[in-house]
């Protein structure tokens, strides 16, 4: 009887879904990290406000005078930003919806403005598709 129990304890226990999909790096460097460096017209740039020293980072600093991220930065950012995402989730993740116009699903809460008015936006298309597993070609 115990036997029993124990097996069905388990069984009832969340299993992990092992159709969520994983955040590729390659991917991310390629599509991902150059939207934050890019600026869109009436924005300011994702990087200014998002590096270390801008008031929410999650960005590392570029060093002075590069144009992109070193090896050892993208890293750190690829660690930093996979916890403002839901993998599998893209309309769950907090860096899609912060960004993204409320009438279009976005929240509330975004000082640097909404940078996506929908979701068929280009940059939110990269950035969802990043979330759903897809990987650099």
């Amino acid at each position: 009887m115990t036997l029993v129990l124990a097996l069905t304890a388990l069984l009832a226990q969340p299993q992990a879904d092992a159709a969520t999909p994983t955040l590729d790096y390659d991917y991310f460097v390629e599509n991902v990290q150059p939207i934050f460096l890019e600026r869109k017209a009436g924005f300011t740039r994702c990087v200014v406000c998002h590096a270390e020293g801008g008031r929410v980072g999650f960005l590392e600093e570029l060093e002075r005078g590069a144009d992109t991220w070193t090896e050892e930065q993208s890293r750190a950012n690829f660690e930093s930003l996979q916890r403002l995402v839901v993998p599998g989730l893209p309309l769950e993740s907090r860096l899609l919806m912060h960004p993204l116009e409320p009438d279009a699903g976005g929240d509330e809460f975004h000082n640097g403005g909404r940078q996506f008015s929908s979701q068929e936006d280009p940059w939110f298309q990269t950035l969802a598709a990043w979330v759903l597993g897809e990987t650099a070609q």
